[in-house]
């Protein structure tokens, strides 16, 4: 599950879901933030209604009339008192500069007529206040519990009698609310968004991409690969042409040396051959069977170095088939029969001529130095596994790799006089490796050698190039 996020598509999708939920999580905040500050300004403003409509009548009043207003005023969360003090002795009202405002703008007052604010939450235990309306009750209940945050405003407004109108109120804070409409809005933008970057990542940047992936796998195993599109932003248009001229590139130098290697088994045959003709017309017959058995021997080498070469520049198309049939067609078509353990199915792609030819070169050195040859197969994650095991001596631990280098022979067991060039187990390794796998061998702990090669699970069907995923 983990390796679907190792894929650059699932990192930018994911880096982009991310900074979108970030980005309308802030935004979604901040509404709710300004939402909560303005219905807070409102229940201020109401009070500096209620003020500014107190300060009017009481100095338009006469003295008389002034305690029969302000107790006419007075309600269970709004008090309202006349002192020679203010309540707020600060004239700094960050927080309540908009009631400020309000009062100043009803009152028509000039610019030089003194108004406090001081709006801020009570930390402190709030104490039961009397005669509470019923519908208040519950409300200064939740507060005194905690349960509420309540806010408390206290208002001085410097009246024309040199005295100074103080009001002090108390009210719930306004929780923070989700409004239904901007939950939906949130959905629905984040998801046209999400549809709009992932089909971007689709068709512009990851799809071109993949297609230079595939091609790019499919030219390193031999495979015919179609010239790749430009599309895409400039980087991948870039990259793409750059890999359509290195596969030019390779595909005339592919055709240049399988040309090269016709002619030059022409020309080295034909003088072979004359020798051999020669090497016949002679009388003495050690002289003569020296001789034949000199041009067989250089022969011998000629044809097994083309073979070489020719393993690895294989032209043979791609075919789909079913693991254990194929090697049980092998050990129908070989002489000397190998013992087979049959697997569940395993369906690979391969070039059947090429892999049976390494596949016939392990196994006959199988049964030639070991005896017997015992083949299995299985399936891994996206492989599959072919073992050859036999009886033999095995080989050193520091040789096991040497074994493969072009005419590289082992001097005892192996030697020259028991046949072979050194060149078998390379042209199996350079047949194997063109499909994508690989070749190792390894000396079995109960005694003998097991040769394991990995081949590359059937894939995805191969996809036109040209066509946009």
């Amino acid at each position: 599950m983990l390796r679907i996020f190792d894929s650059l598509r699932a990192q930018l999708v994911l880096l982009i879901i991310a900074a979108l939920v970030v980005a309308q999580a802030v935004s979604l905040w901040l509404f709710v933030d300004e939402r909560r500050l303005a219905v807070r300004t409102a229940l201020g403003f109401e009070v500096a209604d209620r003020a500014a409509n107190v300060a009017r009548l009481i100095e338009e009043a006469p003295n008389r009339l002034q305690p029969a207003i302000l107790r006419a005023a007075n309600s269970p969360l709004v008090r309202f008192e006349l002192s020679s003090v203010p309540a707020v002795d600060h004239g700094n009202h960050t927080d309540g500069g908009a009631v400020a405002a309000r009062v100043r703008g009803l009152l028509d007052l000039a610019d030089d007529r003194d108004i406090r604010v001081e709006v801020h939450e009570v930390e402190r235990d709030i104490m039961p206040m009397p005669h509470l309306a019923p519908e208040m009750k519950e409300m200064h209940r939740a507060m005194m519990r905690r349960q509420l945050s309540a806010i408390e405003m206290k208002l001085s407004i410097a009246l024309t009698n040199r005295q100074w109108l103080n009001v002090g109120t108390r009210f719930e804070r306004p929780p923070l609310q989700w409004p239904l409409v901007s939950i939906l809005s949130f959905g629905i933008t984040a998801s046209i968004i999400l549809i709009s970057v992932c089909w971007f990542l689709l068709t512009r940047l990851t799809g071109p991409l993949l297609r230079v992936s595939r091609a790019a796998d499919r030219l390193g195993r031999g495979e015919t690969v179609n010239t790749l599109p430009l599309t895409g932003p400039t980087e991948v248009r870039d990259l793409t042409h750059a890999f359509n001229r290195m596969q030019n590139r390779l595909t005339r130098f592919v055709a240049d040396r399988t040309q090269l290697l016709a002619a030059l088994g022409h020309d080295l045959r034909s003088p072979l051959t004359a020798l051999r003709v020669r090497a016949e017309m002679v009388e003495e017959d050690e002289s003569r069977d020296s001789l034949i058995a000199s041009i067989e021997e250089m022969q011998e080498m000629v044809d097994a170095t083309l073979s070489f070469a020719r393993g690895m520049a294989i032209s043979e198309a791609y075919e789909t088939h079913e693991l254990g049939a194929f090697l049980s067609r092998l050990q129908s078509d070989m002489l000397d029969a190998f013992k087979l353990q049959k697997n569940e199915k395993v369906p690979v792609r391969l070039r059947p001529q090429s892999l049976r030819r390494a596949l016939r070169n392990i196994i006959d050195n199988a049964l030639r130095y070991g005896g017997a040859a015992v083949v299995a197969f299985h399936k891994d994650t996206d492989h599959a596994i072919i073992t050859v095991s036999d009886d033999g001596p095995g080989v050193p631990e520091t040789e096991l790799e040497q074994v493969f280098e072009p005419f590289f022979r082992l001097e005892k067991s192996r030697s020259r006089e028991t046949g072979g060039t050194g060149l078998g187990l390379a042209i199996s390794r350079s047949i194997v490796r063109a499909h994508g796998g690989d070749i190792s061998l390894s000396n079995r702990e109960q005694g003998g050698l097991v040769a394991t090669i990995t081949l590359p699970l059937e894939a995805t069907p191969v996809i036109d190039e040209r066509k946009e995923p």
